[in-house]
């Protein structure tokens, strides 16, 4: 899954590139997986390796992530929405099932408001439409901390979040692999990327959709807790929300075949 001659680069409109990856499946199906914050394409790769069996699988570096441009401030979570529509025009796809984890889950919820005829069905995992009031504070905080003082500063807050306990001990490997990936982010994108964050609200775009949806929540995520995909869940039409119990914060590395099974049951769901 890590094959760099499989990645290619897309030039957006501004002029920043986007590296991305299609994974090539065996079916028609077009799957398309946003990473977390300060991860990159990469952290799909568990889920993508079970998605290609029933379809073509595209994962991608946000702007100001991993290999991809950084451009310039102020970040949107529609910037993002409109990259991912460039993309897509750039690689020739049209409709496709989509999903996106944390950040990529606020970016997967832009990119639907505005496109929604293209999103044939939805999967929101560890995320939210909104972080609340006191939302702006916090990520500037956040974003302050990593500016002034380094990512590494912000180290062990993040993996406190990011895993379970147990997972953490028994998968160093992963732990540290994530970790790695972090330190690497441009620390001003990493905090434009924050701001974005604290800014984000598309609650109002939710009870629009009609899509199959599917949400998923660790249990013990206390970056964006059940309740926080209660509230989407109540929103939008249909949705159906699965709590993954001793789970926390990134669970397509913590638990890779429960969100891989639920991408491919949305899959079903559109048939």
């Amino acid at each position: 899954m890590s094959d760099l001659a499989d990645i290619k680069r897309a030039r957006m409109r501004d002029g920043v590139e986007l590296s991305y990856r299609i994974i090539p499946g065996t079916g028609s199906a077009r799957f398309v997986l946003i990473h977390s914050l300060a991860m990159d394409m990469q952290f799909w790769a568990p889920v993508a390796e079970r998605l290609a069996g029933v379809g073509d699988v595209l994962i991608y570096d946000c702007r100001g992530h991993g290999a991809s441009g950084r451009g310039g401030a102020p970040y949107s979570a529609a910037q993002f929405a409109d990259d991912l529509a460039e993309l897509l025009a750039v690689i020739g796809w049209d409709d496709i099932i989509l999903a996106g984890a944390s950040m990529g889950g606020c970016i997967a919820i832009a990119f639907t408001a505005r496109y929604c005829p293209r999103v044939l069905a939805l999967g929101l995992v560890d995320t939210t439409a909104c972080y609340g009031p006191a939302a702006p504070a916090q990520w500037e905080e956040r974003a302050q901390k990593a500016l002034t003082q380094g990512l590494g500063a912000l180290v062990g807050f993040q993996t406190s979040r990011w895993f379970s306990a147990g997972f953490a001990a028994a998968n160093p490997e992963v732990v540290q692999g994530a970790i790695d990936v972090f330190l690497a982010t441009d620390r001003d994108a990493y905090a434009e990327t924050c701001r974005m964050l604290g800014r984000v609200d598309e609650r109002a775009a939710l009870q629009l959709f009609a899509m199959p949806t599917r949400i998923l929540v660790g249990s013990d995520d206390y970056a964006t807790p059940p309740a926080m995909a209660e509230a989407m869940q109540q929103t939008i039409a249909g949705a159906k929300l699965t709590v993954l119990d001793g789970a926390a914060h990134l669970t397509p590395l913590e638990r890779v075949d429960d969100v891989a099974a639920a991408l491919l049951a949305l899959n079903e769901d559109i048939r």
